[in-house]
Formats: structure tokens, sequence, C-alpha cells
């Protein structure tokens, strides 16, 4: 399945206070999002912290933004699990709930193989939704080599693979094989251009929560082959994408969002709050950016 999706996305944060979800600040975080022109929103991704959240909280934020994004961007949601039929329940009810599509990221503790792999994306395909496949062997000890990448692009409903391997000779490898069968998007920020470059179609992005304008205008330069314009706004970008990954993620870009005025909240543990000195670092690589003094 190709041309799903073509542009920015953002891993979109759930803004946490001590009593739950703040839906208020979510929705204007989508707000902003949809002001700058993201072309789709992932929900309950990494970045959402959805391991740390119940399910009638999940389908509370789903719900709500499919409500408040009115199809003016796609809807995304997050379903990955290390139980396949769990999966693929996230799926049905991701479906149920409006969403234009899901992102599974492959099990993760269990470290099945790579055959475990591709019947755990036909169970969740079944569900009826287009299926981004999410490979982010850092965080869940499991990799979706390139090969298997070139057989999941043969199942019907995937849409395409977000690849945050970090190892660029494996995006280069998976980029050649499902060339033309289903499409390629970068899963880091760092990667972004290079991704694009190898016929990546669209970006999947965290820093996109802090300037997703700047985010789409990078992605357009790459896609639209302005090489001089795309390095120009990657090149400014690097230092923020950088202090974005002082601690794992979400940490650094909720503290940063806190630090423009989004009340982003607070990270639910085991996550914690940035430490001092790197709140130190996160807010002179903002202030040099310019989004905030």
């Amino acid at each position: 399945m190709t041309g799903y999706l073509k542009g920015s996305a953002t891993a979109m944060v759930t803004p946490f206070t001590e009593d739950g979800i703040d839906l208020e600040s979510f929705g204007e975080m989508i707000d902003f999002q949809l002001e700058n022109g993201t072309d789709a929103l992932v929900v309950l991704g990494t970045t959402g912290e959805p391991s740390t959240m119940d399910e009638d909280e999940k389908d509370a934020l789903v719900r709500f933004a499919v409500r408040r994004t009115e199809r003016r961007a796609k809807v995304i949601v997050g379903v990955g699990h290390n139980c396949t039929s769990a999966a693929a329940a996230a799926a049905h009810r991701a479906k149920v709930l409006g969403a234009d599509g899901v992102l599974a990221v492959t099990p993760y503790y269990n470290r099945c193989t790579q055959r475990g792999i591709l019947s755990y994306y036909h169970e969740i395909c079944k569900e009826g939704l287009p299926v981004i496949a999410y490979n982010v062997p850092s965080r869940t000890g499991v990799n979706i080599l390139p090969e298997t990448a070139e057989k999941l692009a043969a199942i019907d409903l995937i849409a395409g693979i977000k690849e945050a391997s970090g190892d660029m000779l494996q995006v280069l490898d998976t980029a050649r094989r499902i060339r033309g069968k289903c499409d390629l998007y970068s899963g880091e920020d760092y990667l972004i251009l290079p991704t694009l470059c190898a016929g990546g179609s669209a970006v999947i992005s965290v820093v996109g929560n802090l300037v997703p304008r700047a985010v789409k205008e990078l992605t357009q330069a790459a896609l639209g082959h302005d090489l001089d314009r795309a390095n120009a706004l990657a090149d400014a970008l690097f230092p923020l994408v950088q202090a974005c990954h002082l601690e794992v993620n979400p940490i650094p870009v909720k503290e940063a969002m806190n630090l423009m005025g989004m009340r982003a909240g607070i990270p639910r543990p085991p996550l914690t709050r940035l430490e001092p000195e790197h709140r130190a670092l996160l807010l002179a690589a903002m202030q040099s950016y310019g989004i905030v003094r």
C-alpha cells in the first residue's frame, strides 16, 4: 500500500496532571499542529506515554483527538503491544473510535522471531485500518530486518515502515526493498533529511511538537528536491533535536513545551522531570533557535 501519508506527522505528547489527562491543553496542542500545516497526528505513540495509561484514558484521548481534528489531518493511533491479540484489539478500538490508521510498534520484551513479527502484523491488519509498522529496536529489543520489511510491504494494509533503528545502512536496504510496495517514514528527527532523500515520503517527528512549521517546511523542501533549502533547515534544527534527546523521550520535549507555555504537564512515573543541568542546555538551544527568550 502506497500513498497513505506524505509530509509531516507529529508524535503527540499526552499532557498529564496529577488528576489525569488535561484535554483542554491537548486540544490547544492539536490546534497548534493544524495551524502549522501538520498532515497527521500520532496519538498514543511512544511520545504519548501509552504504557502508563489505562484503556479508558486511551479511548478518551483518541475520541477527543478525532473530534477536535475534524478530518483536517489524519489521526493515527498507537496500538503496539507485546501481546498480538491485545494489539489487534487496540486496532479494533481505534477503528471504532474513528481513527484513520494505526501505528504498531514491534512486540517488545518477548523478543520474537522475524516470523513472529510477520504474524503480529498480519493479525493487526485484519482489523481493517491502514497499519504503519514501527521499528525502534533500542526500545523493543526486536529489529524488523530489511528482508522482513520486504515481506511486510506485500501485506495489503501495511501503509508504511516507520524506521527508527538509527542505522542508515538498514534504512537504505529497507528503502530499496519496499520501494513501490509501501512507504518509508522517518522515525528519527536526526535522520529526516537522509531518510526522505532515500525515498521516504513522510516524517513522524518528536520535535514537531515544538516547531511543526519548521518540520513541515523541511519535509516539503526535501520532497520537492530543494536540497539547499532542506540542508539549511536541517542544520538549523539539529541543535534543537539534540536538546530534545538529552534524556529519554518525551522528558525533554515535555519540558520544552512547558517552557513555551503549552502546558504539557509532567511525565508519568517511572519517567521523571528533566534534570536541572539538562534543562539549562535545553533552554539555551530553544533560545538559540528563537522559540523562547
